[in-house]
């Protein structure tokens, strides 16, 4: 998505009637993890129960689970 059809989309999955409530969202995001490209991650797998604990201490998000396998992101 590129930005001014991404902010549409968000405000749509949000149910927002006024663009003005997504663009609050939009300057949180940008606050919180700046303005770069937020599309990067580094990404970890985990497979162990103490594996997957230290990613989480370490700030990372479950993102799915295939084959045994957890993957983990986090924002660069």
């Amino acid at each position: 998505m590129e930005g001014h059809d991404a902010v549409h989309k968000t405000k749509e999955f949000l149910g927002h009637k006024s663009l003005d409530s997504t663009l609050i969202y939009v300057s949180i995001e940008n606050a919180v993890f700046g303005a770069g490209d937020s599309s990067e991650f580094h990404v970890e797998v985990a497979e162990k129960p103490e594996e997957i604990k230290a990613l989480l201490e370490a700030g990372f998000e479950y993102v799915c689970k295939k084959d045994g396998l957890m993957f983990f992101r986090k924002r660069k």
